[in-house]
């Protein structure tokens, strides 16, 4: 049992997942940022929560950050009589942002400043993509947020539990990315329903192509981005849910902007090699609802034990 008066801190970045055919396999942190503490006390547990999600979220041991931190402990081997967490959220909730696999990962890499200070060895990058995978059911999202940048992820589901991994790629530098993020939420859950149990051969060979097409306009060519970010499998299929932002990927990509659902929405990505977006495209965006902001990659995640933050 660890004693009490250990603590250790994390910083996280929101992911896009997908970017059009990436489905469940390419991800990218983006530069907003949840900060999460967790201190060992003698006994109990206390949550408190400030930003997105307040008065919504578990203030108990329900929270997504409180499993995940007892997932690393128990992954670690130790055992803690109390713990207060302290969560302050800037990653909007149900808008296809990662969330919860920032909840995962930050409470997950906040065990780690536990750890150091008790001299036990902190958790690994695999073993954070692993765990935090096993959350989500899927590991792009997991794995931006861990690594940061953009990431190939995968599944090895011959494993029990299934195995899940991750590479980083090199962002080319002279792609600028933008958010429009909207008021509406959406429930992954829900829009994950849209999609059918099977697809054509077809669609199936279009977006292998597509998906192999962005790793290269990721990191070789932006010029490609355009072809690169189609999609038959996810986009198609969720846009009935999400009228507004299905019209304004569609106004993005005519004015030639590499625009994508995010995660399953209703946020939107773009990627561009123009350091603006057309006026047409913010004006809808801005009459719609939608907070437009130019972004940058995010970090990797970052963790402490209240003295320098590690990456």
């Amino acid at each position: 049992m660890l004693p009490a008066g250990l603590s250790g801190k994390a910083v996280v970045a929101a992911s896009a997942a997908n970017l059009g055919p990436g489905f469940d396999s390419i991800g990218l942190a983006l530069s907003l940022y949840d900060e999460i503490g967790v201190e060992t006390t003698a006994s109990g547990l206390t949550v408190e929560v400030e930003g997105e999600g307040v008065g919504q979220l578990a203030l108990d041991a329900g929270h997504l950050v409180v499993r995940a931190v007892e997932c690393g402990l128990e992954a670690a081997g130790v055992a803690v009589p109390g713990l207060t967490v302290r969560c302050q959220n800037a990653i909007p909730h149900s808008r296809g942002l990662g969330s919860s696999a920032a909840a995962v990962v930050g409470g997950l890499a906040a065990v780690n400043g536990i750890l150091v200070q008790a001299d036990s060895t902190p958790l690994s990058e695999a073993q954070l993509i692993q765990l935090a995978s096993q959350f989500e059911g899927h590991p792009d999202n997991a794995a931006a947020a861990v690594l940061g940048g953009a990431v190939v992820s995968w599944t090895d589901s011959s494993r029990e539990p299934a195995g899940y991994a991750a590479v980083p790629l090199r962002l080319h530098p002279d792609i600028h990315l933008f958010s429009a993020i909207p008021e509406e939420r959406s429930s992954t859950a829900k829009t994950r329903g849209l999609l059918p149990a099977q697809v054509s051969h077809d669609n199936a060979r279009f977006n292998v192509s597509r998906a192999a097409l962005l790793v290269v306009a990721l990191t070789e060519r932006p010029d490609l981005l355009m072809a690169a970010t189609e999609d038959m499998l996810h986009q198609p299929q969720r846009a009935p849910a999400m009228p507004v932002t299905a019209e304004y990927i569609a106004l993005l990509r005519r004015c030639e902007v590499a625009a994508v659902l995010s995660g399953a929405g209703p946020a939107v990505i773009a990627l561009s090699t123009d350091p603006q977006l057309p006026p047409e495209a913010v004006e809808y965006g801005i009459a719609n609802g939608f907070a437009v902001r130019e972004m940058a990659a995010g970090h990797g995640v970052r963790w402490s034990s209240g003295v320098a933050l590690h990456s």
